[in-house]
């Protein structure tokens, strides 16, 4: 594919009243969506109507259970569907766009994992993703019987081996294995079977996965780490990035970067899709979209705003004034959660010299802020793209369902009016649509080996 042919990948990060804190007091959202199924049916629908390479659910397994006048405000990750049951059902009522969702390798094994994502892949005809995350809060390590998460090197080290064992697990079988040969009985060959022996540092694993190779392969691997360990795992391991560049400049840096580690693995840089998260509010009018974006603001509860950054900075803000900056005594020295999120903060307050009402209101967890006209979301959305920092777009959207509706409506035809988006799918897996080649079969290595 030469350069003039490149087109974007969309994904859409699922949240039922929208990605913003407040989404939910919006007058057009609705009560009890997020354990709807028939919400997220709504968006799935409404997504692969827009043609999005992938439907994608972020997760943690964990329910904050202190400073409960706070976030019974706020809903985050609260009274929602678990990805992996919630993505089974969508299959049924989609046919092209991918499923994408979070299992964590902290608080996981190897074996259940390869094995939800390997039937889901079947279920949906090739169409599943797995998210490969680490957790970034002690709230899910109480969950699992530890006072805290480990240290990030530590979850990092485990999540290395969890991932490699379980591309193993999806290789147990060669793809033509299963030969149902009734004259014979033979239900498969048993030359083609690759059983695993696996003692690591973290697993002992002694066996293989009891389910034939996927339509795919093997499902998609997406990873979205921004710490070295992170892009080092990715460039290793993953065929989809999410990006948390919050400016053009940022976001080029780390696709360089990230790219650029692949090689050691032997790998190339288009075995691997990034896509920039980018929070987008589109508006027939620049005025309108400005419109909606302070009608969130107003609706932000001052206690949510302090919580939210104050989560992501790992320290209690509670006690600081709302209209005053926040003292450089109050910020940790470093993070271990989400190193990302934690320096975007640490910038605005150094550099911008914000105050905390102002870093609360303008930080967007990871994603560039693009609001506008839709001429004016995609000129950002092009330049992003022919600049060298995204392969495509995460799209988080303050509000739903109508975020996604406007997007659909207005920002999908513009970008395919310049010819940079599908105007129909042209396969049936998330592999097709995202360009990315079927791996092949453990057999097939062995042969290419010799």
């Amino acid at each position: 594919m030469t350069v003039a042919d490149r087109q974007i990948h969309l994904s859409f990060s699922v949240h039922l009243t929208g990605s913003h804190p407040a989404g939910w007091l919006h007058p057009t959202t609705e009560d009890g969506s997020d354990v709807s199924i028939r919400s997220y049916r709504h968006l799935a629908n409404l997504a692969e109507h827009g043609l999005f390479d992938l439907f994608f659910i972020a997760d943690t397994p964990a329910l904050r259970i202190d400073s409960l006048d706070v976030w019974s405000r706020y809903p985050l990750f609260t009274n929602v569907l678990e990805p992996l049951t919630c993505l089974a059902a969508l299959a049924g009522s989609t046919e092209r766009i991918g499923l994408g969702g979070t299992a964590t390798t902290s608080f996981n094994e190897p074996y259940n994992v390869a094995r939800q994502f390997a039937s889901l892949d079947h279920i949906s005809d090739g169409r599943a993703a797995w998210n490969v995350v680490t957790s970034a809060n002690n709230y899910a390590a109480r969950n699992f019987g530890h006072a805290a998460l480990p240290p990030h090197a530590e979850r990092y080290s485990r999540a290395q081996e969890f991932v490699r064992l379980v591309l193993k697990l999806w290789d147990t079988w060669e793809d033509d294995a299963f030969v149902y040969d009734r004259q014979e009985v033979r239900f498969y060959d048993p030359a083609k079977l690759h059983p695993i022996h696996h003692e690591g540092k973290h697993f002992r694993l002694d066996g293989g996965l009891n389910i034939q190779r996927t339509p795919q392969g093997r499902p998609v691997i997406i990873q979205a780490g921004a710490s070295d360990a992170g892009k080092e795992l990715a460039a290793e391991t993953a065929d989809l990035v999410f990006g948390s560049g919050t400016n053009l400049e940022k976001a080029r840096a780390y696709y360089a970067d990230l790219k650029s580690r692949m090689a050691r693995y032997g790998r190339s840089a288009e075995e691997l899709k990034v896509l920039a998260g980018v929070s987008v509010t589109v508006g027939e009018s620049e005025q309108e979209a400005i419109d909606k974006v302070e009608t969130l603001k107003a609706l932000l509860h001052p206690a949510v705003a302090t919580q939210r950054l104050g989560m992501d900075l790992e320290t209690d803000l509670s006690d600081l004034p709302y209209d005053a900056p926040i003292p450089e005594d109050r910020i940790p020295k470093s993070a271990n959660l989400h190193t990302a999120y934690f320096a975007e903060i640490v910038r605005m307050i150094r550099e911008e010299k914000l105050t905390l009402r102002q870093v609360a209101q303008r930080y967007s967890r990871g994603s560039a802020g693009i609001r506008g006209t839709p001429k004016q979301v995609c000129d950002q959305l092009e330049e992003w793209f022919h600049g060298g920092a995204a392969d495509g777009f995460m799209f988080s959207l303050p509000i739903q369902p109508a975020g996604l509706e406007d997007v659909v409506r207005l920002v999908v035809p513009e970008l395919q009016r310049r010819g940079l988006f599908r105007k129909e799918y042209k396969g049936a897996t998330l592999r097709d649509h995202l360009g990315l080649a079927r791996p092949p079969g453990p057999g097939r290595r062995a042969l290419a080996a010799e």
